[in-house]
């Protein structure tokens, strides 16, 4: 028996209970079941008595205890307790839990999948670095972040775009063709500018593909090296991303907003809406009418667009290509954006936190030999994602950036994730898959094979109830992953996973011990529940981007 279908046994018990006239409730749309914390309290409980008792006008104990009864009557319910101030703790049979392995087995890779944000249609925009330089570290961690959550949340029903929004317009652009200008002079850079080996790389590459651009004068020249320039950093960054497992749908460039009109739209909407002013020759948003705190120029004194412009031409274009949720995540140092984008919102009459969210990460720091990695190879100053994915590959690099919250700063011991060893949590869950296959391949050699016999009531060792249990609660993980915006759910339960199967693995043997024993419906049922493992974990690895090989 899996939750779901738990969860629905308990939705009839109280429409039954409701129609014979013993409560009087709406029977809620989603009941939630999740494991006791102490197994002796039985396999699942639902605290749904207590959430229905103040409608319902009696205590929830007995809601729970009318409802404990028509629950024992479910065939594959062994038994139902009432505890506690009305919770419900349900014991389903072995041969009921043991029916999971065969349901995640069929189900194959879309077990998991769930409709939680089923109808949200996500613009979801991440890492959006300067094209200035490679990506950094904060970005590397943006890229197997944002890719995680997209996957999560497509696995949960939603529609998801992954957008990258190019910054390439204002100061910083100016300085990075300044930049490239003096490299390729073999000048000193710009006391404001970008150094670095691959200032040098496209400064050549410029040059070689326009031989006489150092004949122009200083303005054109410098004009044709942005361009180039640009373009270069560009490809250069999207060949990055592809590397690192990373396709976006769409790149969005904020000179678009500018050419297009977008920006002039965006005012005209919210002059509409009432929320614009005029003070000292500019034009202003009345933010503060929306918990900012102050009023935004939208264009300055001299005509020109301020900042925030571009921020209300993109969130409106957004808007108008149909998405009803704008999800951007955004670096430490943005933090104090949060409540003028939120005003913003509200300008637009949407809704805060509803059709815009907004995701803050903190810092990475890499630690090799017990010492902080500070200098790269290539950029110079900072350390990009190449230096990462060269210290551990692109799999260890994901998963260790995926592993943790992403309110909170990270250190990365780029020798830990090196070792094939159970301390690397990579490795870790990377071989309990391949150990499933590994399984599966010489159970194979010894005749033992899925197709020829399941018999879930076997499967009565304490490791095996365990194991179901864990597999039955990766749909309610990656839901949860998906409700609560934090991918770092995923390997978490990827690795209490893979130390369930370790346990059982030592516990209970698929393959006969003995050359002559013969083979029996337990070997074969518990190879069923050897495949329903590399299942989930294969499921979840891919949710995180992270390859599940056969052989490790």
């Amino acid at each position: 028996m899996t939750p779901e279908q738990l969860a629905l046994a308990i939705r009839n018990a109280l429409a039954e209970a409701v129609a014979a006239g013993e409560l009087a409730v709406s029977v809620p749309d989603d009941v939630r079941v999740e494991r006791p914390r102490n197994r002796e309290h039985g396999d699942w409980s639902t605290n749904v008595s207590l959430q229905l008792a103040k409608g319902a006008g009696m205590p929830p104990r007995e809601i729970a205890t009318r409802l404990a009864t028509r629950l024992g009557a479910v065939e594959g319910v062994k038994a139902v307790d009432v505890a506690g101030p009305g919770f419900l703790n349900i014991t389903v049979d072995a041969a009921s839990a043991g029916e999971l392995a065969r349901t995640i087995v069929q189900t194959g890779a879309t077990y998991g999948h769930n409709d939680s944000e089923a109808g949200h249609v996500i613009n979801l925009e991440f890492v959006s670095a300067n094209p200035t330089g490679p990506i950094h570290l904060g970005g590397t961690r943006w890229a197997a972040v944002g890719d995680a959550l997209a996957r999560i949340l497509e696995f949960s029903g939603a529609d998801v775009t992954r957008e990258y929004y190019f910054n390439d317009n204002g100061a910083q652009i100016d300085r990075f063709a300044r930049s490239l200008l003096a490299a390729a002079r073999h000048e000193p850079a710009p006391e404001d500018g970008y150094a670095g080996v691959y200032i040098d790389d496209i400064a050549t590459a410029v040059k070689k593909s326009e031989p006489g651009i150092l004949d122009l004068p200083d303005p054109q020249a410098q004009e044709r090296f942005r361009v180039l320039g640009v373009d270069l950093m560009f490809t250069e960054i999207k060949a990055s991303m592809r590397d690192f497992g990373v396709e976006f749908d769409v790149f969005f460039h904020e000179n678009a907003l500018h050419e297009s009109g977008a920006v002039d739209r965006a005012i005209a909407r919210l002059t509409e809406l009432g929320v614009m002013y005029e003070k000292d020759g500019a034009l202003w948003l009345r933010t503060t009418d929306y918990g900012d705190d102050k009023d935004r120029v939208v264009i300055k004194s001299d005509g020109q667009p301020a900042y925030i412009s571009s921020d209300l031409a993109y969130y409106l274009n957004k808007r108008e290509r149909g998405f009803d949720l704008a999800f951007i995540m955004l670096g430490a140092d943005h933090h104090g954006y949060v409540s003028r984008m939120m005003a913003m919102c509200a300008a637009f009459g949407d809704t805060p936190h509803e059709n815009l969210e907004i995701l803050i990460g903190q810092m990475v720091n890499l630690i090799q030999d017990g010492e902080p990695v500070r200098m790269s190879k290539r950029a110079g100053t900072v350390v990009v994602l190449e230096d990462l994915v060269e210290a551990v590959g692109v799999d260890a690099a994901r998963y260790a950036l995926t592993r943790f919250s992403t309110d909170s700063m990270i250190d990365i011991d780029l020798d830990l994730l090196r070792r094939h060893t159970n301390e690397n949590p990579v490795y870790y869950v990377q071989y309990a898959h391949a150990r499933t296959c590994n399984v599966t391949r010489l159970a194979g050699e010894d005749g033992v094979h899925l197709a020829d016999g399941f018999d879930p009531s076997l499967l009565t060792h304490d490791s095996e109830a365990a194991l179901l249990a864990i597999l039955g609660d990766f749909p309610r993980i990656v839901a949860q992953a998906a409700r609560m915006r934090e991918p770092h759910r995923v390997p978490r339960y990827l690795e209490d996973l893979a130390g369930r199967y370790h346990k059982w693995y030592d516990d209970c043997r698929v393959r006969p011990r003995e050359a002559d024993e013969e083979v029996t419906d337990l070997h074969r049922t518990r190879l069923w529940l050897n495949e329903a493992t590399r299942v989930v974990l294969a499921n979840g690895l891919g949710l995180l981007g992270v390859s599940a090989p056969e052989r490790l």
